[in-house]
């Protein structure tokens, strides 16, 4: 191999990735090593920096564990995960839109029957919660599997407090009626810090960013035949809407949760202290090769 110097190095590297099999990962690799060798020739940096820096990346991955995902954390504070969302889903599609899946889901969550409440015990202004699910073509999606998660009312997700042994707590799955509509009991979210006490915290502090995410509760959508939908409906009025985090507030998924007084709520329960209602109708749309 002949000397390599700043000039060449880059077309020797790219060429190293030219007998890859697969061409996606021939595409992706090539242009990976394309945009970063680019980046070290636009800011030059020292060999020092280039030691933190991979020093950072490293403590990124040793915070990851099986309930927290340090690495999704640093995806949606750079912006690259709505990013990535955005390159997915066309800004003029009929479909509910999609925001970041955040670092709190979990597989299998519990099953729940309509009606349900979701929230474990903990406290809260209970949340009634009564949302559609329909095809582009406005017809009713029976059986969708909608999956929900969300935080208490001091900020945290069941997975950050300790004894999660117990179960798990404010978030399960729910399976569409035959009107496709799936009604549950929950809490009223409130805005919460992303978890700040790691590398990707350290990153927002020394660029002077706060961690904070407006209230919302997460949705996932699935069903045979249609795109899933990940989504969040945020509470209007909440803190941090127009300076979320991690990017992922859409005016079409911002939703009025209306406070109501004491009373009877829609499913027959008599409430005798203050409680919150939400209405939503997610659309969405047949997945690729898909003809409904």
């Amino acid at each position: 191999m002949s000397e390599l110097s700043e000039k060449t190095i880059t077309r020797t590297a790219l060429g190293s990735f030219a007998d890859t099999p697969d061409p996606r990962l021939r595409e992706l690799v090539t242009s990976l090593t394309h945009h970063l060798h680019a980046f070290v020739c636009e800011t030059r940096p020292t060999l020092d920096e280039w030691s933190r820096g991979i020093e950072f990346l490293t403590a990124v991955g040793q915070m990851c564990n099986e309930t927290r995902q340090e690495f999704i954390l640093l995806s949606d504070v750079l912006g690259v995960s709505m990013l990535v969302d955005a390159v997915n889903h066309g800004s003029d599609s009929m479909e509910t839109d999609t925001t970041v899946l955040g670092p709190f889901f979990v597989e299998g969550s519990p099953s729940f029957e309509q009606g349900a409440d979701i929230s474990g015990g903990l406290k809260g202004e209970p949340l009634y919660v009564d949302v559609g699910v329909r095809s582009i073509e406005g017809l009713p999606i029976r059986g969708a599997k909608v999956e929900v998660w969300q935080s208490d009312s001091d900020g945290y997700y069941d997975v950050q407090l300790p004894g999660i042994a117990e179960g798990f707590k404010l978030r399960g799955t729910l399976t569409s009626d035959d009107d496709g509509r799936v009604r549950f009991w929950s809490i009223l979210p409130t805005a919460y810090p992303i978890p700040h006490d790691g590398p990707v915290g350290a990153l927002l502090e020394s660029t002077n960013r706060h961690p904070w995410r407006p209230a919302h509760l997460h949705f996932k959508l699935s069903a045979p035949g249609f795109r899933t939908v990940v989504t969040h409906l945020f509470v209007k009025g909440t803190p941090y809407l127009d300076s979320d985090a991690v990017f992922g507030v859409k005016d079409s998924l911002v939703c009025e949760f209306p406070r109501r007084r004491e009373g009877i709520a829609p499913d027959g329960r008599r409430m005798n202290t203050p409680w919150h209602t939400l209405e939503y109708g997610f659309v969405m749309g047949s997945a690729p090769g898909e003809d409904r």
